[in-house]
């Protein structure tokens, strides 16, 4: 007998333990995945900066070491229009620091990509038929979501309000993603470009379980098992963890951000929209300090990052972090250094055994 409190994503998704693995685009990948999966959770590969070939050996090799289910994650933004001002203006604010590394300020600007969801990818995923497809910043166009679902896969998407909850479930999502303030990584949000429109995971869970009659997953601020029994008493059938399976060993993550992770506080993690061109929370870092963590210079989703490839491609080598993403949520302070396998099992039996007092 299943001792949850709540089995419909269990049953949705075809996994033991409601647990799900943030993907987080190139901080996890194949390995993690297969370590969750393997754990009964559910294990999460991201794709947004792979290139299509690489999305396949990720896949491969998932489908050698696991026979779990696996979800396969994906942006869906639109390309931004060219804005040449823009760009000027941006790389004008950076001069400071090109000229402090000896960075080549006149060389071209590199070109920072994250690939929306698409044909090709869409052909990748009717090959290896993933048990699940999930979408940051909505939704793909409509006729490449009917061949997702065609394969039979489960669709979720992140929501970061009410209405993005209820536009999930209109247009097709078997489960919704209840993305809290608190959340590290780039924020779900697609309706709106306001941040003043986000709200924090107590608060977020409950309504957009009310609104929607799919099963909800919640997302941010969680890092351990109160956390979890929390998310079910609010309404939630399952959980997502990001920031909790950056402290296993399976993080591609720099030594900087691991380092980072382990010493920051709780308080030290804004929203920045200085390294991609979208909100999303990270530690703070030197150019967040000096600039501040969000500007209207930084040009739209994803190119702001070009401009700062120099920088960093100087910075990191030497340890420096001033001008890297350290992504992160808000309850960092409750990681715990353990192998992914043994954390998702970890945190199961734990929330399972507050669950049941």
């Amino acid at each position: 007998m299943n001792r949850w409190p709540d089995t419909r994503i269990l049953d949705l998704l075809g996994i033991e333990l409601p647990i799900l693995q943030a993907p987080m685009a190139g901080a996890t990948g194949s390995a993690m995945a297969i370590a969750v999966s393997n754990a009964g959770g559910l294990g999460s590969l991201p794709c947004a900066t792979l290139s299509h070939e690489q999305i396949r050996q990720e896949l491969l090799a998932f489908s050698q070491a696991s026979s779990g289910p696996l979800n396969v994650n994906f942006f869906c933004h639109q390309a931004p229009a060219a804005d040449a001002q823009r760009d000027a203006r941006w790389k004008e604010s950076l001069k400071n620091y090109y000229r402090e590394l000896g960075a080549d300020f006149d060389a071209p600007t590199p070109v920072s990509s994250r690939a929306p969801f698409d044909d090709a990818a869409c052909a990748l995923v009717e090959e290896f038929r993933p048990a699940v497809v999930s979408f940051h910043f909505g939704l793909p166009q409509p006729h490449l979501l009917d061949r997702v679902k065609a394969t039979g896969a489960k669709v979720l998407s992140s929501a970061t309000t009410v209405d993005e909850a209820i536009w999930l479930e209109q247009h097709g999502c078997d489960a919704i993603i209840a993305m809290g303030y608190e959340a590290g990584g780039h924020r779900g949000m697609f309706l709106s470009e306001d941040l003043g429109t986000q709200v924090g995971t107590l608060a977020l869970v409950p309504q957009i379980v009310d609104a929607v009659k799919v099963p909800v997953i919640a997302a941010g601020g969680i890092g351990d098992a109160r956390g979890i029994v929390a998310a079910f008493a609010l309404g939630a059938a399952a959980v997502q963890l990001g920031t909790a399976y950056l402290f296993c060993p399976e993080a591609k993550i720099s030594p900087a951000h691991r380092q980072a992770l382990g010493t920051a506080k709780e308080s030290e993690t804004a929203l920045t929209n200085l390294f991609t061109g979208r909100p999303a929370r990270g530690i703070n870092t030197r150019i967040m300090r000096e600039l501040g963590p969000m500007s209207p210079d930084a040009p739209a989703f994803p190119l702001a990052g070009g401009a700062l490839m120099p920088l960093r491609a100087i910075a990191e080598p030497a340890g420096s972090s001033d001008f890297s993403n350290l992504w992160s949520g808000q309850a960092l302070r409750l990681g715990m250094e353990l192998p992914a396998a043994e954390l998702t099992r970890k945190l199961a039996s734990e929330a399972l055994a507050k669950l049941s007092h």
